[in-house]
């Protein structure tokens, strides 16, 4: 990282900043393969993590939760909370305090209207970007998730058929530009309310992530999956689509949309919408041969670089 025990950058050495990105669901007692990558990120036994809890309507479970799986994680003993329930306590000089310190910020699930609502805009929400442009880890979970990007999807229907008005999209961080992420992507087969939102918005990139996985993004640009599931990226830059004439509930025309399928050990520049580079896991022979310690040696992967 480039930041030291502290928070601080370290001297000589750009901040390195890294968005991690969980699509819900994480696993919380076994491996966690996803939320031990995230405390990694954060520095380990040397981290300062801040817990956001806001989104949920069980603040104190929830927090209590995720210090518990951190802490048996070996993150740092520095594990604070940072909870604005109102756009006027997101005004209070000590939670943006606690913040300016953290090398990992992890923002849990809920409601992302109460994060929309609560942080955009506000001294804490300021803090937030403040800690990702010096290198600390800006981590979300589900609803934390979709605030990342500068439009979030607040409501919508779910199903696979893409239908005109029937999501809706609200201001959110804007820590991950150009893109707009949705989670529980599988779960709840959210495929048609994507690809219905970049139909009307072709300029941004539709990302879907499965439950227990996560995409690891270093600076805006280079993507990494980690975890069970996948992520799907949706472009209709080029697609033909009847979206400015379809009424509302039709389902649409979207012919021509590129999808890419990512699963874990996948490396994606968002910026030329390209795979990079893909490592081949198989997590089914990987659990099989798992010992009770952590593996000295790399998992079992076929590695196919896609780079020139």
């Amino acid at each position: 990282m480039a930041l030291s025990a502290a928070g601080t950058p370290e001297p000589g050495r750009p901040p390195r900043r890294t968005l991690f990105v969980i699509g819900g669901a994480e696993d919380k007692l076994g491996r966690s393969v996803v939320l031990k990558r995230f405390v990694r990120l954060a520095g380990g036994r040397q981290s300062r993590i801040v817990i956001i809890p806001t989104a949920s309507s069980f603040v104190d479970e929830v927090a209590e939760s995720y210090r518990s799986v951190f802490t048996r994680l070996r993150a740092g003993v520095d594990i604070e909370v940072v909870h604005a329930p109102s756009r006027a306590a997101a005004r209070d000089p000590s939670l943006v305090e606690r913040l300016d310190k953290a090398t990992g910020v992890f923002i849990s699930g809920g409601s992302q209207l109460k994060l929309g609502q609560f942080l955009v805009g506000t001294p804490v929400g300021d803090a937030i970007h403040a800690a990702y442009q010096r290198g600390a880890v800006i981590a979300g979970t589900s609803a934390g998730a979709s605030i990342m990007s500068r439009f979030m999807i607040s409501l919508g229907d779910e199903g696979l058929t893409p239908r005109q008005r029937s999501s809706q999209i609200t201001a959110g961080l804007g820590l991950l530009e150009g893109v707009i992420v949705d989670q529980h992507f599988d779960q709840r087969g959210r495929y048609g309310r994507l690809l219905s939102l970049v139909a009307n918005s072709p300029n941004l990139l539709g990302m879907g992530i499965d439950e227990n996985t996560a995409v690891e993004i270093r600076g805006g640009r280079t993507m990494t999956v980690v975890g069970s599931g996948g992520v799907f990226v949706v472009d209709a830059r080029n697609a033909v689509t009847d979206a400015a004439d379809a009424r509302r509930g039709a389902p649409l025309l979207v012919s021509g949309a590129v999808v890419h399928s990512l699963p874990t050990g996948a490396t994606f520049d968002l910026e030329h919408v390209a795979l990079t580079k893909f490592v081949e896991r198989h997590p089914d022979i990987e659990v099989a041969v798992a010992s009770a310690k952590d593996r000295a040696a790399p998992p079992l992967a076929r590695t196919r670089s896609l780079e020139p």
